[in-house]
């Protein structure tokens, strides 16, 4: 869209992706201060007029999803950024054909010839996504093309490179808790900031829905919802494996917040057949067997909504993977000498696999730089190399989690861990599984919790406040204890895994086997030391589902974007949706 101020009509050009939750706060504001005025009633001018008389700290000014650019034809240049999370995604690239943008890395590499820049497979970001289960940014696994990373602004003039700038670093800060009105104040504080997101991001034109899973994330979100629009609807994926679905808890949950239900069950065979567009759509692969079923949830809530809520960041902002509650049992090895430590990483070596104690004695003998880069370890290093052909022992999970360590030194551990998520496993698994499986369905999605003043709040929770040994996010269950109901709230953790570890060892077998026969990957990935690696999950020697998985969604998209032997048919969806 065109944009100026009176007398400088149409100098800026703005192209943008996402929501702007607090426009018409912003836009009444910016009315007050300086005149300005407004030809829609949308957000984007508001995102262009901010910038006019704000300049760069307009951004930080934005509560939402959001990647921009603005091209300013006075100053002639471009100045944009991402959101602070990562919710939306940018890639770019450039070379001596100009610089291209754009949210799909796909439509730049149709432009590799115009911009004068040849993608090949990048490595090194390999290497990281067999590591991680996901490409880091700001990588891809294409070289040349890069991602502008979360929370960043950037700068570009014609002739010139771009100029990064982060604005946002998350930041975690306990509050000082003096007595129990300060516990009643922090929750409080907790349930306001969410309650007022929840409202900011009803604000739409159409239908809002909401994801169910039956924690308690998704829960408050939708009850919360339910506040704006009483005849919300919610919508849950399961399977066709008993043990393996969430479908009845969150029907439990529906009925107790008293919002409709709908429910989506994906099979194996479903599976199998949805991975190559899945995998078109995902630009890189993400080695997450999750991001299938919301491919076919956020399908079938297309049909009755456009826009969905959901509960993502929720885990990290207020420390809820079970994997946070390590400090506590750990924490007596943080008396031991550093000497000693060592010696007993080197005896827990010497401990046969499966007898107990060993893993708690290895992970005591590290550090937490050491033992904890994410939810996601798929492969050992000698696992690794023994099927990547291009391994690198120069290569390792670091590369990503260095910075945040760093940047976080002399916080408590736990808010540790949430700093190296938030710029790790959220923005690079959970944020793009759920950005790229629902636009992909012409579906909206919306994530209340990773919001600027959620954060804010969220940021300080003191450690205890976070885990103990009993649960997680023990103050956001407090603080929402008005809005669903106790058993809700006092549920465990359920985290429903997709089948893949029993598929791969019946439906999915043969259908695995053709797709490491098939690949043309020979000179990246040993094929044969696969083979094996499947047969030896299929007999159930060793459980190497997530490794399996890793590398047939990456020969997938090798088959899709560098042999082109692959061609997922793209459909013309049709929506049959009322608003």
């Amino acid at each position: 869209m065109l944009w100026g101020p009176p007398g400088q009509e149409n100098r800026y050009a703005l192209a943008f992706n996402g929501e702007i939750y607090n426009y018409i706060e912003l836009r009444a504001e910016l009315i007050e201060r300086f005149g300005a005025q407004f030809h829609t009633d949308g957000d984007s001018e508001v995102i262009v007029a901010a910038y006019h008389y704000w300049g760069p700290a307009a951004v930080s000014r934005l509560r939402g999803m959001f990647a921009f650019m603005i091209w300013d034809s006075d100053e002639r240049r471009i100045f944009g950024a991402r959101d602070p999370f990562g919710i939306k995604p940018l890639y770019y690239a450039a070379g001596p054909g100009g610089i291209a943008m754009s949210s799909e890395k796909k439509s730049i590499l149709q432009l590799a010839d115009t911009l004068g820049i040849e993608p090949k497979l990048d490595r090194r970001a390999l290497q990281h996504y067999l590591i991680l289960q996901y490409v880091p940014e700001p990588e891809s696994l294409n070289t040349h093309i890069r991602r502008i990373e979360s929370g960043t602004t950037f700068t570009f003039a014609p002739g010139g490179e771009i100029v990064t700038e982060r604005y946002f670093t998350p930041k975690f800060r306990p509050r000082v808790m003096h007595g129990p009105a300060d516990t009643t104040k922090l929750y409080a504080d907790i349930a306001d900031a969410l309650r007022d997101s929840v409202a900011k991001h009803m604000r739409a034109d159409v239908t809002v829905g909401s994801f169910l899973s039956g924690g308690i994330d998704s829960t408050v979100i939708a009850a919360l919802a339910k506040e704006h629009n009483p005849d919300l609807i919610a919508f849950t994926t399961g399977f066709e494996r008993a043990g393996f679905s969430e479908v009845d808890v969150a029907a439990e949950s529906a009925a107790a917040i008293g919002v409709k239900h709908v429910v989506r069950t994906v099979s194996a065979a479903e599976m199998m057949e949805a991975v190559p567009l899945i995998t078109w759509y995902l630009d890189d692969p993400v080695a997450d067997p999750a991001l299938v079923p919301l491919w076919f949830i956020a399908r079938e809530a297309r049909q009755h909504v456009k826009v969905v809520l959901s509960g993502e960041g929720a885990d990290e902002l207020f420390g809820g993977y079970t994997i946070y509650r390590e400090p506590l049992s750990l924490a007596p090895f943080e008396k031991v000498p550093g000497a000693l430590r060592k010696a007993m990483g080197r005896v827990s070596t010497r401990i046969p696999e499966g007898v107990r104690g060993k893993d708690l004695l290895r992970r005591g003998a590290l550090s937490l730089e050491q033992r904890y880069y994410g939810n996601a370890r798929i492969f050992r290093d000698d696992q690794l190399r023994s099927v990547l052909r291009t391994y690198s022992s120069s290569v390792t999970h670091a590369d990503a989690t260095a910075k945040p360590y760093r940047e976080s030194v002399d916080w408590d551990p736990v808010s540790r861990m949430q700093h190296v998520d938030l710029f790790t496993w959220l923005r690079g698994d959970i944020l793009v599984k759920a950005d790229k499986m629902t636009m992909a369905n012409s579906l909206e999605l919306r994530v209340p919790f990773l919001d600027n003043e959620v954060f804010k709040i969220a940021s300080q929770v003191p450690m205890e406040q976070k885990i103990t040994r009993e649960t997680t996010k023990y103050a956001l269950r407090r603080a929402i204890a008005d809005i669903i109901p106790a058993h809700v709230i006092n549920r465990r953790k359920l985290g429903f895994p997709v089948p893949i570890r029993h598929w791969l060892r019946e439906d999915m077998h043969p259908w695995a086997l053709d797709i490491v026969r098939q690949s043309q990957t020979d000179h990246l990935i040993d094929k044969q030391a696969v083979l094996a690696m499947i047969e030896e999950h299929r007999t159930g020697g060793m459980d190497h589902s997530r490794r399996i998985w890793a590398l047939l969604m990456f020969m997938v998209w090798h088959g899709i974007f560098t042999e082109g032997r692959i061609k997922p048919v793209i459909p013309e969806p049709q929506y049959p949706v009322r608003l």
